[in-house]
């Protein structure tokens, strides 16, 4: 049987989607039978791969890392999950939205430290003017609220998109 090749990846978030990832517990034996894991937070790949076929999202689009990231993961993957209510809404990054990016980085880098002060530039990737929701910025094909989502609810929708088929999500996941 071939293995479907499984992503996940960490954009402006938390990791606790992942955490919910890993607590669907022995469960991961199971999945892990069915997947080659060939990118995420947990896998030593440097560059995301071509021919994935699900990719799991987690975190909005804050900065333009995160933007050329979601592109190319959108470009190499069959299926995109936007994983959790930051993937899904924005969420608490969102909730720098109404503030400008000047003043967030004023308060943080110059009005707040007393010793060398001034916004950094060098390996810090350039923020959005908001941060967004991944549908906003590429096709997603499954959305799993939560925060973070049941991992139940990350189970079901491995095991029916391992199954080929795309999860009906309407009585098994809520927001929050």
């Amino acid at each position: 049987m071939k293995k479907i090749k499984l992503a996940t990846i960490w954009l402006d978030g938390c990791s606790g989607c992942h955490m919910s990832l890993l607590d669907i517990d022995e469960a991961i034996v199971a999945v892990a039978k069915r997947v080659e894991l060939v990118y995420g937070p947990l896998v030593d790949a440097q560059k995301f791969p071509e021919g994935v076929d699900v990719t799991l999202v987690e975190g909005a689009v804050s900065s333009a890392e995160d933007l050329a990231k979601i592109q190319i993961v959108r470009e190499r993957s069959k299926l995109v999950v936007a994983l959790g209510d930051c993937a899904v809404t924005s969420n608490v990054p969102a909730m720098r939205n109404a503030i400008p990016v000047r003043k967030i980085l004023d308060r943080g880098y110059i009005d707040g430290p007393d010793v060398n002060p001034g916004v950094p530039t060098d390996g810090v990737p350039k923020l959005l003017k908001r941060a967004l929701p991944v549908q906003e910025v590429v096709k997603v094909d499954v959305h799993l609220p939560g925060c973070p989502p049941p991992a139940k609810a990350i189970l079901f929708v491995l095991s029916e998109l391992l199954e080929g088929r795309l999860p009906d999500l309407g009585s098994k996941v809520k927001f929050g």
